[in-house]
This record gives C-alpha cells, structure tokens and sequence, in this order.
C-alpha cells in the first residue's frame, strides 16, 4: 500500500517540487533537449563519485540499455532511506523528492563530502523526477532496501515507500537503474560517445577510481582508470612531442570571495608542459568538467602571461617597441590540466560549465606566478625554449594578422567586371552557373588559340603566366602576395580555405559564391606542362581543397601525336598505345608529327581535341591524387633529401629517357 498523506502544506509542496523539473526541465538541466537529458547521468554518477572519494569504493559501474535506460552502480556506503527523526521524514523522501536535499551542505565542518560535485542536493531528485521510471537498489546495515519511482512519484507500493529484506552482500552500495522521461526532454538518446567522454574524464580528476561503462547496443565494455590522475592524462596527450618536462604544482588555502561571506577550503592541482603539436586547456572543479572554465581560466592566462611577460623583459627578448605577448602566444604551445576543489561553488548555473569564484581566481593566480618564477629560474634551459617559442608564435601571429589584412581587402572585391581587373581573363557570355567553364591554361601563347578555338557562350580562358609559386614550399604571407594566384582566386571566386591556427578567421571559402560547374586545367604535353599542371593542382589542394572534393576540378587531356593519312585526314593519339593503333588502321602513306605545345595549335584543333565537350577527354581530379601530387612535392620538392635519394637510386633510371641531361 502507497503511503498516504494529508492533502496540506507538505502535499502541495511535493507537488510543486515535482513540477518545477518535469514542466521546465530548462531551468534545472539548462536544456529540455539532449544536452538536459546528459546533464542527469553526470548527476547520478557524481553521487556514486562522491562515495568513491571519500574513501568508500573504488569502481562505478554504468550501463547503456538499448532502451535508453541507463544504471549506475557504486561500492559505497548506500543511500541511507529510513526514517529520519530530525527531519521527520524518510530519508528517501529527502533524497529523491526534495530538491535541495541531502547531505552536502555544512561541509567546511568536517562533515560529509567536502569536496562534492552536486553542493546543492539538486540532481538525484531532479533526476528522478525528470524519469519515465527509478528502480534503486541499496544494499547497507545488512538488508537490500529497494524502491520504485514512476513520472515523479513513489509506486513501491508500501507504507515506508520502500521494500527492506534481510541480505547477505559482498560489499554495501547504492543501484540506481532510470529511463529519462519523452514526456520531459525531447531527445534521450544519449549517444555512446557521451558516455565515453564523461566517464573518461571523471577517472582523470578522480586517481585510483576505476569507472567500467557497459553498452549493451554494441556489446562493448570500456574501463577508465588514471592511477595518477592529470599527470597520467597530460603524458596520455603529449606522448613523446612536448619540449619540456611537465610540471605538476599542487596547493590548498581557505578563503573568502567578499569580506562578508563565508570562510570556504580551496584545494588546486595544475599539470602542464609546452608542445609544438598538441596544445590544450582543460579545467575540471569538484570533479565535473567546466567547458567554460571561468575562475580558473582567468587565474591560469593572467598568470602566464604575467609570468612570461616579465620573463621576457628581464632577458631582453623583446625588440624596440615590440607589443607584449598575450595568452594566445602561449596556449599555441601549452598543454594544461587544472583540477580545483572548494567547499563552497558559484557556478554559472546548474550544469556547471562555469566557476564564478573570486576567492579561487585570485588565490590560484598568485600561486601559479609565484611557482612559475620559481620554475623558470631552477630550470634556465627549458625557460629559455619557452621564451623563444613564445615569441615565435607572437610573431607569426601578428604576421598572420597583417596578412589577413591585406587579403582580405583582396579576396572581398566583388566578381562583377573582374574581366576588367584581372589581366588577361576573357569571360564568356552566359551567367548559368551550370554551364560555365573556366580554362586555366598555360601562358600567353595558350591564351591566344583557346580564345580562338573555344565556345565563347560558356568557355572562360584564364591565362597562368609562368610556373607559379609551389604552396607547399611557402607561406601564406608569401602565397597571398602572388599575383597570378590572388588573380586566380580571385576568378574562381569562392574565397580561400586557410589551414594556419593564426589564420582560421580567414577562412570565408563559400563554395555558393563559385560561379563556374568545371575548372579545367590544360597545359602542354610535355614535362614543362606537366609541371605547371603539377602546381596549380597543389594550389587548389592547399587553398580550396573542397573543389577537389566536390569534383569540381579537372585536367584536360592534349594528344601527343597527331597522324595524317594521304588524303589528308587527321587522327590525335593521347597515348603511345593508341598510336600503335592507329597506324595499324592506315594503309598508304601516313605522316606522323610530335604535337605542338597548345598556342601552336589551330582553332579548330583545339576545339576538337581540348574544348569541344563531346570529342575532347577530360580527367577529374580526386582527393587521391591531390594527396598523391602533395606526396609528390613534398618528396621532390620538399625537405625530405634521404628520401629524395632514396627515390632516385630506385627510380631514376626509368626517367632517363624524358630528363634534360646528357
């Protein structure tokens, strides 16, 4: 029989509670969407953590059901659900009914979970009323206690609320087994990454505690255990590339965060070192992940900065009237976890993203400057390795901005007339976007016979003078001040895809903003074409990869040979292969001539051979060979000189034939 009670004060009160989650879950999970419906398991977990750390259990347990149900199972002491003289309710009442309620809150006393994740007593009752239905489980004082919730409200069935059997277990410890409610959030399925990640990154600010994930959808099992918590993490991420030894400062004060609230216990941990390749912030407070940061973000990049700052002053690293660095110069290099603890939060809002803590910024900046003075001066060698580094990004940053700058004011003219800003490109008639074509030839000479020999309605011609720069081998701020490749982008039209970290705000590539279905690239047959056709591939894989990608690029094939039979018809083989064949065809006599780079060709040949899209053979690029033709110049061209060697001593001999020694 369900516990009845009298339809007062306290009834009313239950009623409210229960409302406040299931009728605006946004206001509790900060999302009545999938991001709310997450928030619940970090709840339930964070209690089973909080027993783990007070030295009760070392494993939690989580179960994904194909159903989207989700089980947490700990080793702790189990949720105390008897009657509670003092408040003169059930305990379970007070856990799972009561928001605000618990057993967290006098914690600078020395009681119960000083360092807890939910403060607030929020999560398990909102949890369980956001619930399509709870099953817990207890087992403590030597009997299995077990109850049941259904939409918020308790259908155990017995005048306690709950069922209490004499049992024997191995160890004590708290089941709770729940499916989020379709009727709160719109969205529960929790996807198995999630899971993942959350429970990863509590087995890194929680050392020693392993946290085991089952997923019955896959079958798999995933076990996190971290037995020197960030340290383990920051060598997990660096690995063998980070330029100096990571340093691991720990720290613990009291303090207030105004002169009128209370005293409060602030427990810190920072692990970092400086890497080249892998740089990243991570800030975790009372265990949960802060995605924001707040407090210790800002303790951690005044603290650098000023540290840094100062070092670079005394050394004299700085030039004559040079800027400062600021944190962006350092975060480009620096990998840092910061795990802090306090008996008393201020969190943005309930899913605690943020810390807003005043006492905690201060008292972690003044810490970390103090042991960065102390680490730069017993460590002169690695120091200096992270001066120099700092500066170099500082440079490259500010760079970086100048080039922005200028490519910007470059890349924003509009296509309108660019035929009258762009030397030598000759547009065609039509604006259908589907029929236009870009020709991208070889020089001046091409320019001439394509012009003559193609379509004007929906043919472009767009001239390369030369062999244009190798993207590969140069920098943006160099690549940026090419004019046949600004000319060309500029012609294309879609804006630029920029990989640099200085540089990402420069990316505006909209490939709505192209104005042509095919972009052709035609060179001549020979190893000079073959080149140039080599380059401006690799330009548009370093700067607008996406067109490859899409298939938007394409090479235009010219024959090798031309063969004229007696009565003075021609034939074009593109291959060795096809002229064998061709001659076997003929009878009488036949001659046989090279062909001719493209701008000594006639307009009609060009039109039959190279333009005429019924007759003519084109190639389309894919990202293979993109990345076959960056292989390519980064073996050739690049800085690999054994491989280089190694490559000619193996290969060489079959490129004697085309080569320009003797």
């Amino acid at each position: 029989m369900v516990k009845k009670h009298n339809y007062g004060n306290e009834s009313l009160s239950t009623l409210v509670e229960k409302d406040k989650v299931r009728l605006r879950p946004g206001v509790i999970f900060g999302s009545d969407g999938l991001e709310g419906c997450q928030h619940t398991l970090m709840e339930i977990v964070g209690n089973s953590r909080d027993e783990a750390c007070e030295g009760w259990g070392n494993v939690i347990e989580v179960t994904r059901f194909k159903d989207h149900s989700i089980e947490v199972k700990d080793e702790g002491r189990g949720i105390p659900l008897e009657w509670n003289p003092k408040e003169q309710k059930y305990n379970w009442e007070i856990v799972f009914t009561i928001l605000y309620g618990g057993g967290k809150y006098d914690n600078n006393s020395g009681s119960n979970y000083q360092f807890s994740i939910g403060l607030n007593g929020l999560g398990t009752a909102a949890t369980q009323f956001a619930s399509e239905y709870m099953d817990v489980t207890v087992f403590r004082d030597g009997y299995k206690y077990e109850l049941h919730f259904a939409k918020g409200d308790n259908i155990t069935g017995t005048e306690e609320g709950y069922i209490k059997t004499k049992c024997s277990y191995e160890h004590t410890g708290t089941i709770i087994k729940w499916k989020p409610d379709l009727d709160v959030f719109n969205d529960i399925n929790i996807p198995l990454d999630f899971f993942k990640t959350s429970l990863k990154r509590q087995a890194i600010v929680n050392k020693g505690i392993t946290f085991k994930l089952y997923d019955e959808e896959s079958g798999e099992t995933f076990t996190y255990l971290y037995e020197n918590g960030i340290r383990d993490h920051i060598r997990e991420l660096s690995g063998e590339k980070g330029f100096t030894e990571q340093q691991y400062f720990e720290y613990e004060t009291k303090g207030r965060d105004r002169e009128d609230k209370p005293l409060y216990k602030v427990k810190m941990e920072i692990a970092f070192c400086f890497n080249n390749e892998v740089n990243s912030l991570e800030y975790y407070h009372n265990s949960s992940y802060l995605e924001y940061g707040g407090s210790p973000d800002k303790a951690v990049k005044n603290a650098f900065v000023y540290a840094i700052d100062q070092k670079l002053q005394k050394e004299g690293k700085y030039n004559k009237d040079e800027k400062k660095i600021t944190f962006q110069d350092i975060g480009d290099s620096l990998l840092l976890i910061s795990n802090t603890y306090s008996t008393i939060t201020s969190y943005e809002n309930q899913t605690k993203r943020a810390i807003t803590n005043v006492f905690i910024k201060d008292a972690m900046t003044d810490f970390l400057k103090q042991k960065l003075e102390i680490y730069f001066i017993e460590n002169k060698l690695e120091a200096e390795k992270i001066l120099e580094q700092v500066l170099i990004n500082k440079r490259s940053r500010e760079k970086a901005e100048k080039t922005r700058i200028d490519v910007r004011k470059q890349l924003s003219k509009k296509i309108d007339n660019i035929s009258n800003r762009v030397k030598k490109f000759v547009d065609c008639r039509t604006k259908d976007k589907n029929k236009r074509e870009l020709f991208i030839v070889e020089g001046d000479s091409a320019l001439g016979s394509t012009k003559m020999g193609r379509d004007a309605e929906f043919q472009a011609i767009m001239p390369v003078r030369g062999k244009i720069l190798n993207c590969l081998k140069s920098d943006y701020d160099k690549i940026f001040k090419n004019d046949i490749i600004m000319d060309l982008l500029r012609v294309i039209g879609c804006g630029v895809e920029v990989r640099s970290r200085h540089l990402k705000d420069l990316t505006d590539f909209d490939i709505g903003n192209m104005t042509w279905n095919k972009l052709i690239i035609c060179t001549d047959a020979d190893v000079d074409g073959f080149q140039i056709r080599c380059l401006i591939i690799t330009m548009l894989y370093v700067l607008t990869p996406t067109l490859i990608e899409e298939g938007y690029v394409y090479i235009a094939e010219s024959p090798l040979y031309e063969i004229s039979d007696e009565k003075g018809r021609s034939y074009f083989a593109y291959t060795e292969g096809e002229k064998a064949q061709i001659l076997k065809k003929l009878k009488g006599k036949f001659k046989i001539q090279r062909s001719k780079g493209l701008g000594e060709n006639e307009p009609e040949m060009m039109w039959e051979t190279t333009m005429n899209p019924d007759t003519r053979r084109l190639i389309q690029v894919t990202p293979a060979d993109a990345k076959a033709t960056q292989e390519a110049f980064e073996l050739f061209l690049g800085d690999n000189l054994p491989g280089r060697k190694q490559f000619i001593e193996e290969h060489g001999h079959k490129y004697l034939d085309i080569s320009d020694v003797s």
